[in-house]
């Protein structure tokens, strides 16, 4: 069991984590980055792009949740753990002995979850957070970082350069 008290968020103290996470098994609307409880848990997971011991330790609950139903996922419940991963992986942080086994698990799980989103009809968003998913599980962060960061409208462009170069 998590001490969500002895784990820090960008805030500080995680207590308040748990019950934020909770609201995730009615796979809230989010249809705007305001909406709750995303916008707290972007904010006090990957605040800025910096990652916390809370952080490692949300992402078996949000895989937990994303599991249960992932055909109603909305775009976080992919993008967050695969940002906190690339966040992970790009500053070479170490995990807490205590989450890393579950953190590690919840990673690999995440590419069963986005390929269940392979069919016709997916928000593309949803599929852009997914694929970002699928990549980090299998250790490719940095095709995770661009399917994150790239707007779909700018890939023809990405792609032009490329070629070119």
């Amino acid at each position: 069991m998590v001490s969500w008290e002895n784990l820090e968020h960008a805030y500080g103290s995680a207590e308040n984590t748990p019950a934020l996470l909770a609201q995730l098994a009615s796979f809230p609307s989010e249809t705007s980055y305001e909406q709750e409880p995303w916008f707290s848990l972007w904010s006090l997971l990957y605040h800025q792009g910096d990652i916390y011991s809370a952080s490692f330790a949300s992402v078996p609950e949000i895989v937990k949740h994303l599991a249960s139903a992932s055909q109603r996922a909305t775009f976080s419940f992919f993008a967050l753990p695969a940002s906190i991963e690339i966040a992970r992986a790009k500053n070479n942080l170490d995990i807490p002995a205590d989450l890393s086994a579950a953190y590690f698990e919840s990673i690999r799980a995440l590419a069963p979850l986005a390929a269940s989103l392979a069919r016709p009809g997916p928000n593309p968003l949803v599929c852009r957070a997914a694929t970002a998913a699928f990549a980090v599980s299998v250790g490719q962060h940095g095709y995770a970082e661009l399917a994150l960061e790239i707007p779909p409208e700018e890939i023809h462009e990405v792609f032009e350069w490329y070629w070119e170069r």
